[in-house]
C-alpha cells in the first residue's frame, strides 16, 4: 500500500445517521466550540495532498 493515493480513490463511509456527528470540536477564536464535520476534514485532506512532493530518489 502507497502513503501517495490518487484523490481519485474513494473509500465508502457509512454513518447510521444522514449527518451523524464525528463527536470532535475545535475551539474557534472567539472561544466557541465548533463541530468538525466530515467536510472540514476532506477539505484539509485535499489541501495536504496538494502539498506532497515527489522524495528524492536515494541511490
Amino acid at each position: 500500500m502507497s502513503l501517495q493515493h490518487s484523490s481519485e480513490d474513494k473509500i465508502e463511509v457509512i454513518r447510521t445517521q444522514p449527518g451523524q456527528s464525528l463527536g470532535c470540536s475545535i475551539i474557534d477564536e472567539q472561544g466557541r466550540e465548533v463541530p468538525i464535520t466530515e467536510d472540514m476534514i476532506q477539505d484539509a485532506c485535499r489541501d495536504l495532498e496538494k502539498r506532497l512532493v515527489e522524495p528524492a530518489k536515494q541511490d
